[in-house]
């Protein structure tokens, strides 16, 4: 056992799950304070509760636990007063049992006052609270999401349908326009809508518990909404799928919330940018154009100005560009900016003077930080490290940023940027573990002679007298890139195993412009194949890299790829396909999405992509993953690919090399930690079977 193997905890995946994880990070309008959201592992092992965490702005102090519930907190962001708003299914004990079922556990918006004192819940919806849309930097005026039957006139009504809805145990939902799921949950039979609540209303008067509240002999009678707390103004009735909104943003004033309101159409629809008047809720369209999209805004800080994305939809042809676009505040005077950087922002602020946008993009494997000049100057790259970053806030005292960052060598940890670039770590109850191996870059050139790279994490002792077995990695998407921390792939555990991990970055990943996105286009299995080839190719000519033991896997889209590659060669000893698209005549249906699926292909596209048309040709082992409640996957995938091996490739008694781990309650992601385990468990007794020829050994778990 080597030293390393005893500090870091990716040699043991019960120790792997027990790693606290930071999962956001907000920063106080006076700049000074960082409100961290901290997961971390439940004492039975099959959740992780979530709690605030205050450290300061500067990197000095140690960290301060804020918030502490058996239900835990999320969703953190700043009043513009200093008050801190979270969203929590915590019990509010101030709650009237009527206006709710009784056994609802839904989330509330709660605040914690930045005097001190105990957090309360500003808000008591039947429904709950979705997440927090917006807040003004200059008034205590919040935007909420939140879900609202469709029959229901009022709040009040919603509580009652709700309770009639429970008390009967009726889970039915009629749909009356496309589409019905998303990712990994049913939409309905509530709409989403957008509520705005004045905060400065709130009071400490005692809770009026109302004589008139439901009971069992009066069932359709409804108590008022509490009466000690604001009233949600609704400032989207009757929204339909329109308030799944591309982003929201209010002016500092609080007065007026800049929307990417879903329009429906047909099976699709498109996202136009809308005006609403806090007071009135009245909706006025300031940019709208047939087969566009209008996503992302941010009011500037002065509030005269809105930055938003402006995206073409995409069709066979080719991709489309993610355009950057700058107008005043009434949509007028609109112009694009940075319209020679062919980068696609991830997030974008203004800066503390408004005179540039600060933006997150993938860039060559990493996704840095940029600035943006509202001038239409030249774009200037922040950071220049090996890390990516999310959740940039803008200091406006200073000009600073603070943000989240991590590599695939180090999980998401706080940190601030100084306006020259340098970078210095702030405090964090999530200690940065000790991580195996080491990390280097290999690149090649493909046949069509353009550049592709990836990541390699080779373990402790690679060398040419003891080469690593090569763990081909493919990552999702397609439009994605290999650039930040994931937890919930993990390529450390595998170099902790012996493995050498590649983790490229193949044609139609993000970061290297537009035309590299198009070179996969209407064709994945051609060039995104073909790149993934020539990378394990150069990464197999390495010394340290035993091109004997390799294996492939991936999820999603790299599922797909799983799939493409089992039918297309046998250089592999092991392929795992996790979550895949394997049947595209099938999938463009099924989907929780598929007019967009089927607009990106053309039909011949979708006959010459798909990877079912080689099931004959499979040779290599297979382990096939998927999760009953993936809903932009569905299972009918793996379960078709699973019939067809067993149809092509079963013995006659039916006994067959390839495997199928199967999740009846995940979805796209395997997120239970306990599942987590097991998942990896069976991943890595497969590869240590085909690859190093050990006997197949059974996690214990499975049975």
């Amino acid at each position: 056992m080597t030293i390393e193997s005893l500090v870091s905890p990716f040699f043991r995946l019960d120790a792997y799950i027990a790693l606290p994880r930071v999962e956001g990070l907000a920063l106080s309008p006076d700049g000074r304070q960082v409100i961290l959201t901290v997961a971390t592992l439940a004492r039975d092992h099959t959740t992780y509760e979530r709690a605030l965490w205050s450290v300061a702005a500067d990197g000095t102090g140690s960290p301060v636990r804020l918030t502490r519930s058996a239900k835990g907190e999320s969703g953190v962001a700043f009043t513009g007063s200093g008050d801190v708003l979270f969203v929590s299914a915590r019990p509010d004990a101030s709650a009237q049992s009527s206006t709710t079922p009784k056994d609802a556990e839904v989330a509330q918006l709660w605040l914690l006052p930045a005097s001190g004192g105990e957090a309360r819940a500003v808000t008591r919806l039947a429904g709950g609270v979705s997440n927090i849309a917006a807040t003004a930097a200059a008034s205590d005026t919040v935007v909420i999401a939140a879900d609202i039957l469709v029959s229901a006139g009022d709040l009040e009504a919603d509580a009652v349908l709700r309770r009639e809805r429970t008390d009967k145990k009726v889970a039915a939902i009629l749909h009356e326009s496309y589409p019905v799921r998303f990712w990994d949950h049913d939409l309905g039979p509530a709409q989403p809508h957008l509520f705005a609540l004045e905060l400065s209303a709130l009071h400490d008067a005692v809770p009026i518990h109302d004589t008139v509240a439901t009971d069992a002999t009066s069932p359709n009678t409804a108590s008022p909404y509490a009466t000690d707390l604001p009233r949600p103004a609704d400032l989207t009735p009757m929204p339909g799928r329109s308030a799944e909104t591309g982003g929201q943003s209010l002016t500092p004033d609080g007065r007026t919330v800049i929307a990417s309101l879903r329009v429906q159409e047909q099976r699709s629809g498109r996202h136009v940018l809308v005006s609403i008047d806090v007071a009135t809720g009245t909706h006025t369209v300031l940019l709208a154009e047939d087969r566009v999209d209008f996503e992302s805004p941010v009011v500037s800080r002065d509030g005269r100005h809105v930055a938003y994305v402006r995206s073409v939809f995409s069709t066979p042809a080719g991709p489309t560009d993610q355009e950057i676009w700058i107008a005043g505040i009434d949509g007028s005077n609109r112009r694009r900016l940075a319209a020679a950087w062919d980068r696609w922002p991830s997030s974008m602020a203004f800066d503390a003077d408004d005179a540039a946008l600060i933006v997150t993009a993938d860039n060559d494997g990493r996704g840095p930080v940029f600035r943006v000049p509202v001038d239409g100057s030249v774009v200037e790259q922040i950071t220049t490290d090996e890390f990516s970053y999310s959740n940039v806030a803008v200091d406006v005292a200073t000009g600073d940023l603070v943000a989240l960052r991590s590599s695939w060598m180090a999980p998401a940890h706080p940190v601030r940027i100084f306006r020259s670039g340098a970078v210095v770590a702030l405090q964090t109850p999530a200690t940065l573990p000790v991580a195996p191996g080491t990390i280097t870059e290999v690149e090649t050139v493909a046949e069509d002679g353009t550049r592709v790279r990836a990541w390699l994490l080779l373990p402790e002792g690679a060398s040419a007298e003891q080469p690593a077995p090569l763990l081909l990695w493919i990552h999702g998407g397609p439009l994605n890139s290999w650039n930040a921390w994931s937890w919930r792939w993990s390529p450390l555990l595998a170099v902790a195993r012996g493995y050498a991990v590649l983790l490229p970055d193949p044609a139609l990943s993000t970061g290297y412009g537009l035309d590299f996105i198009a070179r996969g286009w209407d064709s994945w299995g051609a060039k995104p194949y073909t790149d993934l080839l020539a990378i394990t190719d150069a990464a197999e000519a390495r010394a340290d890299i035993d091109e004997s033991k390799t294996a492939a896997m991936g999820g999603s889209f790299g599922g797909y790829m799983a799939n493409w590659v089992a039918g297309h060669t046998d250089r592999f000893q092991a392929i795992i396909s996790h979550a895949s698209l394997w049947a595209l005549d099938q999938f463009n249906g099924t989907t929780d999405n598929s007019q967009y699926w089927q607009s990106i292909f053309s039909a011949q596209g979708m006959i010459d992509s798909s990877p079912h048309h080689s099931v004959r040709d499979i040779v290599t082992p297979m382990l096939v993953i998927h999760g009953d409640h993936d809903y932009r996957v569905p299972i009918g995938e793996s379960l078709r690919l699973w019939s067809e091996l067993a149809e092509h490739h079963a013995q006659p008694d039916g006994t067959t090399q390839h495997k199928f781990l199967y999740f009846p309650d995940e979805n796209h992601w395997v997120l239970g930690p306990q599942h987590a385990v097991v998942w990896y468990e069976t991943v890595f007794a497969f590869l240590d079977q085909h690859v190093h020829g050990a006997e197949w050994k059974r996690p214990e778990l499975l049975g």
